[in-house]
């Protein structure tokens, strides 16, 4: 059964809120917990369970981007448990920003069990290593330290904004309460229509 990824509430001195997100009035639910805070990629936030992937959106419209992603499942996804999903962003097509450099184009930001919890960060990167795939960098990790998370320098040209979540695994429900999102000012909404453009595949880098 599909299931649509929770969406991520805006941290306080995120500038980049659109008309239908939402921003937390305060961070105080990452006071006393180790928290990791990632790069927030372009992309399309996409799922992969055992029998099959799809977009947040649940657009089913074929796309030569979920076509890449189609063989990564086609290739990996019996390595995921029943029940379980995974969770990342697809970076083959260029949205907003045009990346030069990328790892690969699927960036595994979470793992989700059948009881849906999510798992903590180190058994995520752990599934990422099992699965063949990248994880957003990670900008900072340790006690949560709100004058050094709002300090962490963002390029707007290069980076879209980061991802602060709890290194503890989390339910479902409580998703608001352990993951929030800075996000440039100015970011470009482009799900409804990069989709009608040729795609641009983003670059990938280059074996040393």
């Amino acid at each position: 059964m599909r299931r649509k990824y929770p969406r991520t509430p805006h941290l306080p001195w995120s500038p980049g809120v659109a008309q239908d997100d939402t921003r937390l009035g305060q961070a105080g639910q990452f006071a006393g917990q180790e928290v990791v805070v990632t790069e927030k990629l372009d992309g399309e936030n996409t799922t992969l369970d055992r029998q099959g992937l799809h977009a947040r959106s649940l657009d089913p419209r074929p796309h030569p981007s979920r076509a890449w992603v189609g063989g990564l499942h086609g290739r990996a996804g019996y390595l995921i448990p029943e029940g379980w999903r995974v969770c990342g962003e697809n970076l083959y097509a260029r949205h907003s920003l045009a990346y030069t450099d990328l790892e690969g184009y699927f960036y595994l930001f979470s793992v989700w069990d059948e009881t849906g919890t999510a798992l903590a960060w180190d058994d995520t990167l752990t599934w990422a290593r099992t699965l063949g795939v990248p994880t957003p960098r990670e900008l900072y990790r340790g006690p949560w330290d709100e004058a050094l998370v709002r300090a962490l320098p963002v390029d707007p040209q290069t980076t879209e904004g980061y991802v602060v979540r709890t290194v503890a695994g989390f339910a479902h429900e409580a998703f608001a309460d352990h993951v929030a999102k800075y996000v440039r000012a100015g970011h470009v909404q482009t799900d409804g229509h990069w989709m009608h453009r040729p795609a641009v595949p983003n670059g990938l880098r280059r074996p040393s």
